[in-house]
């Protein structure tokens, strides 16, 4: 499954698009975190990322297709959560979570462990 998986990423949490190849490039949505602050830049580093949280097992019980709905990592201390959009390729989108979210500090820990 790691090796299937992909990062595309989303304008919604993006002012800066980076390489990621988005359309729009970037289309900040008042309501979504932004990725910006993470400085992850590259799609390369984020599907590095996507796939280490696989590897760790950072991953939700709920699978669509064989793939698992969300992934988390962690990346210069942000806690990232990326979320399954194509069930039929793995592509996901991810964005940070903010420190009062509940799972932050559980994924953090948990990275830290594995």
């Amino acid at each position: 499954m790691v090796a299937k998986v992909s990062y595309n990423g989303s304008p919604y949490h993006k002012r800066n698009p980076g390489d990621f190849g988005l359309t729009p490039p970037s289309s900040p949505h008042f309501e979504k975190t932004l990725c910006d602050p993470t400085e992850i830049t590259e799609k390369e580093l984020a599907t590095k990322l996507l796939k280490e949280g696989i590897s760790r097992g950072l991953v939700s019980e709920n699978f669509l297709n064989g793939f698992p709905k969300n992934v988390w990592s962690v990346h210069n201390g942000w806690v990232l959560e990326s979320q399954l959009e194509n069930e039929i390729k793995g592509e996901y989108h991810g964005y940070p979570l903010t420190e009062d979210d509940p799972l932050h500090a559980m994924v953090k820990s948990c990275w830290e462990e594995s």
